[in-house]
């Protein structure tokens, strides 16, 4: 827990700037949390009880639950703690779970849930990961809304101002090392720049895969579908992002049942005398001054 934590500003608007997020506002990017929260993970991650090889881990998806407006200015209470591990059709899966506070406050006013992969031969009986998420729900290709050009130096950039210095990102020598011919872009990078282009409400629910890679340089188009639904996909399906956003709203009240009817009240008596009311009061009724909290998908 990191309690007391303020927002690096000058951090904070390189990041907007290679996202494409707008510059200079009050409020952090809804995917910027992620960033605070990073390094603490890494930590984790890297620790000698932590079961899983750091070097070769791949981050698979992320789930975001942003439960009001993050002023930048504010001070903020961070927690990163991993969830726990999963099998995966393809080795082992750790969930790394972020939350953000108010200083002082009780609920996090953001979370996100990250897997991340380790790639190891499984036996037969190994459970496949559910499927169901945003990759399988875009069955349709979404329209295509905009056209963008990677540059080979995107992953340099973003691991300046995110701290995520993967060598898969760098460089085509150091991805190399790895396997890819080419660097690749961060997939949180294509989340925040797809989310920049189309925007999130303060109060939102955003969920990706990441499916495949993205290669720098190269083309990328993103698409939008009606029903706050964001996707981002390359040419000949080199990158592919799925994604959705959704935003949250509180539920309505649920009725109130009936008050039971109260018993008439007897006539007074000829001489006034002292004691306790014959008439029975009503339920007590629930307070209406608050809206209920909002359900968290």
């Amino acid at each position: 827990m990191l309690p007391g934590l303020r927002v690096d500003l000058a951090r904070l608007a390189a990041y907007e700037r290679v996202c494409g997020f707008p510059t200079g506002a009050d409020a952090l990017p809804v995917t910027y949390p992620h960033v605070l929260g990073f390094p603490v993970a890494m930590r984790l991650m890297s620790g000698r009880d932590f079961p899983l090889p750091l070097l070769g881990l791949v981050h698979t998806s992320i789930s975001v639950t942003r439960r009001a407006a993050t002023p930048a200015t504010a001070v903020y209470e961070l927690t990163v703690y991993v969830e726990g591990l999963a099998r995966h059709r393809r080795g082992t899966e750790a969930a790394v779970v972020t939350e953000l506070r108010d200083d002082g406050g009780a609920e996090p006013v953001w979370e996100s849930r990250s897997t991340y992969l380790a790639r190891h031969r499984v036996d037969g009986g190994a459970a496949p990961r559910q499927e169901g998420g945003p990759a399988s729900a875009q069955a349709e290709p979404l329209p295509v809304r905009a056209e963008w050009r990677l540059a080979g130096d995107v992953g340099r950039r973003y691991g300046a101002a995110s701290g995520d210095r993967n060598p898969i990102h760098l460089h085509p020598l150091t991805a190399r090392l790895f396997g890819f011919p080419r660097a690749i872009a961060h997939g949180m990078w294509t989340v925040a720049r797809c989310l920049a282009a189309h925007g999130t409400p303060d109060a939102a629910v955003v969920r990706a895969e990441f499916a495949r890679r993205c290669r720098c340089p190269g083309r990328w188009r993103t698409g939008r579908q009606t029903g706050a639904s964001n996707c981002a996909a390359g040419t000949g399906g080199a990158c592919t992002c799925p994604g959705r956003w959704t935003p949250t709203r509180p539920e309505p009240a649920p009725p109130r049942p009936p008050a039971p009817a109260r018993a008439p009240a007897r006539a007074p008596p000829a001489a006034p005398r002292a004691g306790p009311s014959s008439g029975r009061p009503g339920p007590p009724r629930r307070s209406s001054s608050g809206s209920p909290p909002p359900a968290w998908p």
